[in-house]
């Protein structure tokens, strides 16, 4: 049996989506739902690793569903849901924490970075994590996942594991009618964008990220128009003199952040970003506040219309509930034949 291209992503729904989110992801995102079949998830359950407020988890459940969309995620083009709604997800991870190997979870560094020094006090869900993306993916036997950069060590214990539950079960998955003994196909990291890894405006060696304690750092996809021009104005450069070529200034990580945020937003190449930046430098302590005004121009014109949208849909939270449960309807038509054949494959009884 041949196995069908299908894209699979998602986010969680941990604090509102950010510029790094939107530029990041979302963009490709929006471009593949043109040309490939797209599943675009709410990972809510992976948001439950740590503690949330239950009132505060469905709320943001709803604003990221409407970040999605306003963003330009169509709903009728690619299947849009939170994960939670179809439990297939939680099935075949359980088979996949019996497939996984301690080891592999053991490499895992997402989660040293984020249990810290507190390891012990870290939820089991917390270190299975890496397992649950997996089912996200192969429940619907995707082909190809926009990831991040962060991401891709995980994407790699997807593929061991459809590897190992393939080679484990040959036989039953040759008796199902695939030939080639290949039930989980080997998931494709798609890492293409005009940004694939927006820095911090306050750091340009860290990510951009929803976790920063400082607000400064990130540009909020509902961020209103001044909030944008300040976080702008304040993002840190440095006292240096301008760089004079492109591969110069990326040695300076936070004018090249700034000027690669610009050249995503204006769909302008780095280039031509870089030579906006030589053009409205002036001396002095305002080096820099030419080029800002144009960035702030350019985020403002772009995320304004995003950020309207989300707030007309978040007025609405049955409409976007109606949205979810369409789209997990469809989720688990899809989900349901395979986690059958699943289930038939490792020997467990159905009915």
């Amino acid at each position: 049996m041949q196995i069908e291209p299908r894209v699979f992503s998602g986010m969680q729904p941990t604090g509102s989506l950010h510029l790094g989110n939107y530029l990041g992801a979302m963009i490709n995102w929006i471009k593949m739902q043109e040309t490939h079949a797209c599943i675009y998830c709410v990972v809510d359950l992976h948001a439950i690793t740590v503690w949330q407020d239950p009132a505060e988890l469905r709320s943001a459940i709803r604003q990221v569903t409407a970040a999605y969309i306003a963003a330009g995620l169509d709903p009728k083009k690619s299947i849009l849901f939170n994960q939670s709604q179809v439990a297939a997800h939680a099935e075949l991870a359980w088979i996949f924490n019996c497939v996984a190997r301690l080891g592999w979870l053991n490499r895992m560094t997402q989660f040293k970075e984020k249990a810290g020094k507190d390891r012990e006090q870290a939820s089991v869900g917390l270190y299975a994590y890496p397992n649950l993306m997996a089912a996200d993916i192969l429940v619907y036997r995707a082909t190809h996942v926009p990831v991040g950069d962060d991401q891709k060590q995980h994407l790699e214990l997807a593929r061991d594991i459809a590897q190992k539950f393939n080679n484990d079960f040959r036989d039953q998955i040759i008796a199902h009618g695939y030939r080639d003994g290949v039930f989980f196909p080997q998931p494709e990291p798609v890492i293409t964008g005009p940004a694939t890894r927006v820095m911090s405006l306050r750091d340009g060696t860290k990510k951009m990220s929803k976790s920063d304690p400082s607000d400064l750092s990130r540009i909020s996809l509902t961020d209103s128009d001044d909030i944008i021009a300040d976080k702008i104005k304040r993002a840190k450069t440095d006292a240096e003199p301008l760089p004079n070529t492109v591969e110069e200034m990326a040695k300076r990580p936070e004018i090249d952040n700034l000027v690669g945020i610009y050249a995503a937003l204006a769909d302008t190449s780095k280039d031509a970003a870089f030579n906006l930046l030589l053009a409205t430098s002036t001396d002095g302590p305002s080096l820099f506040t030419g080029f800002k005004r144009n960035l702030t121009d350019a985020a403002i014109a772009k995320l304004g219309p995003i950020r309207s949208e989300i707030i007309r849909l978040m007025d609405d939270p049955v409409e976007i509930d109606k949205v979810l449960a369409n789209g997990a309807e469809r989720a688990r038509a899809l989900a349901a034949p395979v986690m059958d054949q699943v289930k038939d494959i490792v020997g467990l009884i159905r009915s």
